[in-house]
């Protein structure tokens, strides 16, 4: 197990040694580490080896100037400079919160991005505030729409956090495919197969090879098959890549960046935007009705859901972000696990970059 603190420390430096400033730096490594925290090990420090790779491609500008390049009072257009997104997005969310504080609601589109984490973090971000969150971001081109053999959409997450009163706020966040890359990455370390319904072959057959992307092969939306709906998760992940890509004037489709040109995947010879896209939104609660009263009746909402009668083998019915929260309490307490494969990597960024890690030693 490894201290949360002690791995955003590493990744501090990771950053650092990437030429991020300082705020910046700590501002991706807590991201980063965030979605470890919360039990999305394929978006944690697992994937911090990927940005490097994406600096060594000179894929990522550490130093990016973040600027709005059109706006009215509650929208607004962002371009990161090729930045993190892991940079990137907190700071457009914040912009979505000043907006809604100012005109009730907050939207912003994002281009010229990258990869930017867990997309409940950006979402969560409103919370404070009394807001709603909303949060989606586009990716590299992995996902087969329904009856297609062709890789056109990405793994697509959508976020939405809502505040409550006394009980612990709703966030939903979730794929619009079956299983998100990383996920499969995960088995792949663990020489497990891929269950039923997370991709098929390179002729579109069902299949459980963990390596069935990298062999032209494809994920699958959320559902699995036309029978189980994936059309819903193929809609889904195509109006997240609409609201991401073709409002904000990034890459959209199949000229996504993906996350780490290694392999079976490269970057697009022809683009039709600027990098990766996002769409963040915030909504001030009392824009609609006092806050107070919202967040008393979420609280008798979550209490409800909770409170429904368990199917045989279910302990209790959850509400969408109890299983991140809980584990989040567990891990700040006793560690975080890490894959052996993941601490190899580690290691490696601790010797190239000359960073003390005498914690993964252990």
């Amino acid at each position: 197990m490894y201290s949360s603190e002690s791995l955003q420390q590493f990744a501090r430096q990771v950053f650092l040694r990437m030429g991020c400033p300082e705020a910046e730096a700590a501002l991706a490594a807590e991201v980063l580490v965030a979605a470890d925290l919360r039990g999305v090990d394929s978006h944690g420090i697992a994937r911090l080896h990927g940005y490097v790779r994406l600096a060594d491609l000179n894929r990522v500008n550490p130093r990016p100037v973040v600027r709005t390049v059109h706006e009215t009072p509650s929208t607004a257009v962002v371009d990161g400079d090729a930045g993190l997104g892991l940079v990137v997005a907190p700071q457009a969310m914040q912009l979505a919160i000043r907006k809604a504080q100012q005109a009730g609601t907050g939207w912003v589109a994002i281009r010229n991005s990258n990869h930017f984490g867990i997309a409940g973090y950006h979402a969560m971000l409103a919370l404070p505030h009394d807001m709603i969150g909303l949060c989606m971001t586009n990716a590299g081109p992995l996902v087969a729409p329904t009856f297609s053999k062709d890789k056109l959409l990405g793994t697509n997450p959508i976020a939405v956090a809502v505040p409550a009163g006394t009980e612990p706020p709703f966030v939903a966040d979730l794929a619009t495919t079956t299983a998100a890359y990383g996920k499969l990455e995960l088995l792949q370390r663990k020489a497990l197969p891929a269950p039923t319904g997370w991709v098929q072959d390179a002729d579109g057959n069902p299949d459980v090879d963990p390596h069935a992307v990298r062999k032209g092969g494809a994920l699958l939306p959320l559902g699995g098959d036309r029978e189980h709906g994936s059309h819903k998760g193929y809609c889904l992940g195509a109006v997240v890549d609409i609201f991401s890509g073709v409002l904000s004037g990034a890459n959209y489709g199949p000229w996504v960046p993906p996350f780490a040109t290694a392999g079976f995947m490269a970057s697009a010879a022809q683009l039709v935007g600027a990098g990766t896209g996002h769409f963040v939104g915030a909504m001030r609660v009392d824009a609609f009705r006092p806050a107070d009263d919202f967040k008393a009746q979420m609280d008798n909402w979550i209490r409800t859901f909770r409170q429904a009668t368990p199917v045989p083998g279910a302990e209790r019915v959850l509400i969408p972000g109890d299983p991140e929260r809980l584990l989040e309490a567990e891990r700040r307490k006793n560690g975080i696990p890490l894959l052996a494969s993941v601490a190899e990597n580690l290691r490696e960024l601790s010797g190239r970059f000359g960073i003390d890690a005498e914690f993964l030693k252990f």
